[in-house]
């Protein structure tokens, strides 16, 4: 059967394996609520958004809160529950996450509990705000600053017809956003990951031209010389990059620069010496790194490889904003604070990968990547990725006291006084 006639009857149980006993009735409505959630059939390349927004339009009203939802393309529309503060006038604070599934593929392994595995966003579990505001309401709760929880199309796919577009349209701006909270990762150990940055994202294809002729002949200045030479640059470049994290005990991985050939091309037949071939690469950049300096290193490898090389970016991010960690800065402050009430200990990192939080900080607002899961394998879009119950209902508790302690912070001087 096709993967999509499989999705619905495997992707909570083979993939969430939330450590329970299924059917019982007395399961968390929490959990229920999320295996729900992850029935919906938003997998890329065809995601039903559709069923996404009926599933928030319901939320929405069980949370008595008013939804907006914005098409930024055709079919992608984002949607945005808003819960009024007491003081309106202050700065906002946003939950983000993103409604969008990866691909998923049909694996075997002989050792799996279950008939098969699929690659999901189990792990990519953001929508724990939904049941945190739902429990600091039924406590009556009501924060100072608005919160706002925004579900966002296409995040898995680049965020083009999403976060990119959404932060340059009118309605971002009247958000009047102040701090952000989004995705993290999971940590195998005791501590808990907290990401204030991001790498830059380089998708680089290189056009490397050539003499052709007969497969059977020594044929000088080929393509596939020159694609060598590039090659074996950006190759020993990415083994000098795994050393320096191999050898610093203070180095993550968000810290060096990631660099993997992705796709080849090139050539009509066994006996044709192409006239061209192209190598691609991902390149993950850590905000630390010089953009201009790096790429001028991409043209002297292109220089030295030969004559007529080219190269182009598919995606090419040169923002390099973080936010501050710093104890004297009051969003931090609130964030740090209120975890180690919790006596949670924070590990801060460069996020190796990308989410929405680099538009956001593009911007200018201060955004934090995390998802509070601790001793927890770190299984995201994998194809085995699961996440346990108590993993999962411990996080409501801590987004419940940080939705408080963020929306409780103090109004600043230029929030007071507009004229600053």
């Amino acid at each position: 059967s096709s993967i999509k006639e499989n999705y619905l009857s495997i992707k909570v149980d083979a993939l969430l394996k939330i450590s329970m006993r299924r059917g019982s009735s007395g399961e968390d409505p929490s959990v229920s609520l999320f295996r729900e959630y992850l029935r919906l059939k938003t997998v890329h390349p065809e995601p039903d958004y559709d069923a996404a927004l009926r599933f928030l339009d319901r939320i929405a009203e069980e949370l008595d809160l008013p939804m907006k939802k914005i098409e930024l393309f055709p079919r992608r529309v984002l949607s945005i529950m808003t819960w009024e503060g007491t003081n309106p006038a202050l700065k906002s604070i946003l939950l983000n996450s993103h409604t969008d599934v990866v691909p998923v593929y049909q694996v075997c392994h002989a050792n799996c509990p279950y008939p098969e595995h699929l690659a999901l966003c189990s792990q990519d579990w953001n929508k724990v705000y939904i049941q945190a505001i739902r429990r600091l309401k039924a406590e009556g709760s009501q924060p100072v600053r608005t919160v706002h929880l925004m579900f966002v199309p296409d995040e898995e796919v680049g965020g083009h017809k999403g976060m990119e577009t959404f932060v340059t349209h009118p309605e971002f701006q009247k958000l009047n956003i102040g701090f952000a909270l989004d995705e993290g990762l999971a940590s195998p150990g005791e501590a808990f990951t907290v990401f204030y940055g991001e790498r830059n994202p380089w998708w680089i294809t290189i056009h490397c031209p050539g003499n052709p002729g007969h497969g059977s002949r020594f044929v000088e200045n080929t393509a596939a010389e020159k694609l060598r030479s590039i090659i074996n640059s950006f190759m020993d470049f990415r083994e000098t990059e795994k050393q320096r994290l191999n050898m610093s005990q203070c180095f993550t991985l968000g810290d060096v620069t990631t660099v993997n050939m992705t796709m080849v091309q090139g050539g009509v037949a066994y006996n044709v010496i192409p006239a061209e071939m192209e190598v691609s690469f991902d390149l993950r950049i850590p905000p630390t790194v010089n953009l201009q300096g790096f790429e001028k290193q991409i043209k002297l490898w292109c220089k030295e490889a030969g004559e007529g090389i080219t190269y182009e970016f598919a995606q090419k991010h040169m923002n390099q904003n973080v936010t501050s960690t710093e104890e004297s800065d009051p969003w931090w402050n609130a964030f740090s604070t209120t975890c180690k009430a919790m006596n949670m200990v924070l590990e801060k990192e460069i996020f190796p990968a990308a989410t929405d939080s680099r538009f956001i900080r593009a911007v200018g607002i201060p955004a934090v990547g995390f998802s509070p899961m601790n001793r927890t394998p770190i299984l995201l879009h994998d194809h085995n990725e699961f996440l346990n119950e108590q993993v999962f209902l411990s996080g409501i508790d801590v987004y419940q006291r940080l939705i408080l302690a963020l929306s409780s912070v103090p109004a600043f001087p230029d929030e007071t006084n507009p004229f600053l």
